[in-house]
Formats: structure tokens, sequence, C-alpha cells
């Protein structure tokens, strides 16, 4: 995966570098798992993108030493759903992982927030993107 500091990503997202619905673009842009189709995926990224900028000016992100990526799920028991994951660049270990709108079904529309400062053990925040936006201090 080429992996940009979030700070090139979000450059290059400003600059509509990922809009192309061309595979290698949006892998370019972090997709890295997804059950949709190629051509789904930069519709995807413009919505997602826009939330990555949303907590990218929290000072629980580092736009220099963090990048983020993109997965599309497929739970067992719901529908497919978007999440994006804020690594540490060094190590590549995830950080935070953010899913606007889940698809399972028991908590289909919330969005949540996981994460490593409790080793990913239960959701940081559950609820709505503004609850997000607050753990995050936007």
């Amino acid at each position: 995966m080429n992996n940009l500091t979030l700070r090139q990503w979000i450059q290059n997202f400003e600059e509509s570098k990922y809009y192309s619905k061309d595979r290698e673009i949006q892998v370019e842009a972090g997709w890295y798992d997804w059950f949709c189709k190629d051509t789904s995926l930069a519709h995807k990224t413009r919505i997602l993108g826009k939330k990555v900028i949303q907590i990218s000016k929290s000072s629980k992100i580092n736009l220099d030493t963090m990048y983020v990526f993109f997965k599309n799920n497929c739970p067992m028991n719901g529908s497919l759903y978007d999440d994006f994951r804020i690594c540490d660049l060094e190590t590549g270990d995830v950080i935070y992982t953010i899913t606007p709108s889940e698809g399972y079904t028991r908590t289909k529309g919330q969005a949540s927030v996981w994460g490593k400062e409790n080793d990913f053990k239960e959701s940081l925040v559950q609820g709505t993107w503004k609850d997000v936006k607050k753990f995050f201090d936007i």
C-alpha cells in the first residue's frame, strides 16, 4: 500500500486526484479491501474523504506521522458499510477505526470509533457522526 501522510492525502483529495472511477486511482486513494463494485469506490472516497478532513483538525491526529486507508465491509449479519482507518506511518499500526454508518443489523446506521486507546476491546464512541466529531474535539 502506498502510505502517504494524512497531509499529503488531504492535499491530493482537495486537488480532486481521487475523483476518477479508475480502480488503480482508488487503490492509490487508499482502498484496501471492498465488496462493492469498483466503480462505486470514487463516490465513497468523496464521502469518506470529507469526514477524514473533518477529524484531521483534531489534536489526536498527526497529519505528518499518520495515514489513512479505507475498507468496505460485508458483515455476516447486516449490509455493506464503509470505514476508514487512521494508522501510524512508521509501524503501520491502526490507531483508530472510524465507521460513519455501521451496517450491522444491531447497530445499523450508527457511527463508531474503535481505537488503540483501549486495545479495540470496545468502541470508544457509538452514536452519531456528531458524537464522533465530539470525541475528536471538533
